[in-house]
């Protein structure tokens, strides 16, 4: 009798922590929507007030990153044994991302589409490093803290965030497509057929935009 009331103690403790991680990514997409409509002019796009970007970048890391993240905070529900150690953990995670977005702030400025190309080949190429495939596998394994997860997730997915940041920081079409490849590079193990041709696909826009940026729609704002 006991064993089934803390079974199901640990069961809605769960889904609690589930509800509660992709909630806050639900939430997090709408206000993301809303506060970067009318922003995005590419490459050429301006991040407006450090306090400004901030608040969205980090409404934009929670919308995109934890999802992904659920399974390693239902680990830390489990190993904490309850929700309580939940917000910490996502609070944490969440900092290490703003970290990052305060860097970016400092060394963004707007550019052109030879510099977003590159940038793009860029990250390409380092989908191949063993530096991607370490952190990627370490974002799977389990992590004590949220702050520890964070940095593993930062390392596995900065390419995808930099290619992001330049081809349209304020688009959402593009914050959505990268959200997808987070999303699956969190969840699914990794395998060469997938992750091969993911890289030379990443790689091979960059140089379709550095050749024919205008092939790219909303990449280059109107004259």
């Amino acid at each position: 009798m006991a064993d089934h009331g803390f079974t199901t103690t640990f069961a809605t403790a769960r889904t609690a922590a589930l509800a509660a991680t992709l909630g806050l990514a639900a939430a997090s997409w709408v206000i993301a929507v809303w506060q970067m409509h009318g922003m995005d002019m590419g490459v050429a796009t301006r991040l407006g007030s450090f306090a400004f970007f901030i608040a969205v970048w980090v409404v934009m890391m929670a919308a995109m990153m934890l999802p992904g993240a659920a399974p390693a905070v239902l680990r830390r529900a489990q190993a904490s044994g309850g929700v309580r150690a939940v917000p910490l953990f996502i609070g944490s995670y969440l900092a290490v991302w703003a970290l990052v977005g305060a860097a970016l702030y400092a060394l963004y400025r707007p550019h052109g589409p030879v510099a977003a190309g590159a940038v793009t080949i860029v990250a390409g190429v380092y989908e191949f490093t063993p530096v991607k495939r370490h952190f990627r596998r370490r974002c799977r394994d389990s992590v004590r803290s949220g702050f520890g997860f964070g940095l593993c997730c930062a390392g596995s997915s900065i390419g995808l965030m930099l290619m992001l940041v330049a081809l349209g920081v304020m688009s959402v079409t593009w914050m959505s497509v990268i959200a997808l490849l987070v999303l699956a590079q969190k969840l699914l193990p990794a395998k060469a057929a997938v992750d091969v041709p993911l890289a030379l696909a990443i790689a091979g826009l960059g140089i379709c935009i550095v050749l024919a940026p205008s092939s790219i729609p909303g990449l280059v704002p109107p004259m």
